[in-house]
């Protein structure tokens, strides 16, 4: 599955997308195996408060299933101005 990563989180993880094989169910599941790849991976998903998600192309939840999803897009919350 595609995973892309957007804004703070792309400069921690220090790549703006990757291709993941997981057999993660849910998104929640995911994210712990993207931490445990790299000091980067875990700083960017040190605090999920102040993260978003979205597969494929769909606002979600951490807790949402991954069954069919191909991308998986991590960013902060949005501010507007």
């Amino acid at each position: 599955m595609r995973v892309r990563y957007f804004a703070w989180l792309r400069e921690r993880v220090g790549a703006p997308e990757e291709t993941v094989e997981t057999e993660a169910a849910t998104v929640a599941a995911l994210v712990e195996e993207l931490r445990a790849r790299d000091e980067g991976h875990a700083l960017a998903f040190a605090d999920l408060r102040a993260v978003r998600v979205a597969l494929d192309e769909e606002l979600s939840d951490l807790d949402a299933a991954l069954a069919g999803v191909r991308e998986v897009a991590f960013f902060p919350p949005m501010t507007g101005g």
